[in-house]
């Protein structure tokens, strides 16, 4: 192949072997040549960050609900803290958990030697109460301060259906006595401060971290066998009955749109050493940890 003759600009004039005439070619400056991607090679890529997103986003719901457990966790923590040092020191003056407590249930059972005899259900919110005859423990007791939330939450597992009293382990094992289930209602005391008082909004208020506290306030577990033995051990399982009593409240969370309870739960038991109080003389009837302080039961 011979150059003929310059062309134009950049352009040659070839001639050769194998060509019918004279044609023009164009010189390059740069012997870089350059090609680009083929569809072949731009679906491979494509299908390559296809599968990665896919990775990424299936992790994303993961990690976020992870976090939420963790931080739902964590404000169990310290409420549980909160109700525990109130409910077992007999804490009172506590009104700022009104804010936060707003309502309280008691499903009752009354039992007899011969077993159930009647049942029904007690309701108390900040301004209106319901109780289902003939249970009267607790009568009137609106949930509009502190003392009343924590005397209704220190409400013991049984009672004497007459006296209202905390039962022991004799009335029980005879088949007489009431049986109390205590649930509490309660928006977060912890948590982002936006939700928290002075903050009105009842759809804000709706929308906050809620969950329920089952109370349980029974006497410590003793041996019934005992009952059919010498009377100085049953004075003794009595005594103990009277003055060591075990503190359970089991968080359930949280409460769902509909109504329901999430699958959160955990349990915070204490030991409480010291008799439980009533004001059953006058008033509603609320029980009250005194701690350190001891009861003779024969």
């Amino acid at each position: 192949m011979n150059i003929l003759k310059s062309a134009a600009g950049d352009k040659r004039q070839v001639t050769g072997s194998g060509l019918s005439g004279k044609c023009l070619v164009t010189r390059h400056s740069s012997l870089v040549t350059c090609r680009g991607f083929t569809m072949i090679e731009i679906a491979i890529s494509l299908a390559v960050i296809g599968i990665a997103l896919v990775a990424i986003v299936g992790v994303l719901p993961l990690g976020m609900n992870v976090q939420k457990e963790n931080r739902e966790g964590t404000i169990i923590n310290q409420d549980a803290t909160v109700f525990i040092e109130a409910i077992r020191n007999g804490a009172r003056g506590l009104d700022d958990l009104t804010n936060y407590v707003y309502a309280i249930t008691n499903n009752w059972g009354e039992y007899v030697k011969g077993g159930l005899a009647s049942s029904g259900a007690n309701g108390y919110t900040y301004s209106s109460f319901y109780i289902t005859p003939p249970y009267f423990p607790s009568l009137g007791a609106r949930i509009y301060n502190g003392t009343n939330i924590i005397g209704l939450l220190s409400t013991p597992e049984f009672t004497d259906p007459i006296s209202g009293a905390p039962s022991d382990k004799l009335a029980i094992f005879n088949g007489n006595y009431f049986s109390n289930h205590i649930v509490a209602y309660v928006r977060s005391i912890s948590g982002p401060a936006v939700e928290k008082p002075p903050q009105d909004n009842q759809i804000l208020q709706e929308d906050s971290f809620s969950y329920h506290i089952y109370c349980v306030n029974a006497s410590v577990a003793t041996d019934t066998n005992v009952f059919s033995l010498l009377l100085n051990q049953q004075a003794y399982s009595q005594r103990l009955a009277v003055n060591l009593h075990e503190l359970r409240l089991t968080f359930l969370w949280p409460i769902l749109p509909n109504g329901n309870v999430g699958s959160g739960r955990q349990t915070y038991r204490a030991l409480v050493a010291g008799q439980i109080a009533t004001n059953s003389s006058f008033g509603p009837m609320l029980y009250f940890y005194q701690p350190q302080s001891f009861a003779v039961s024969p």
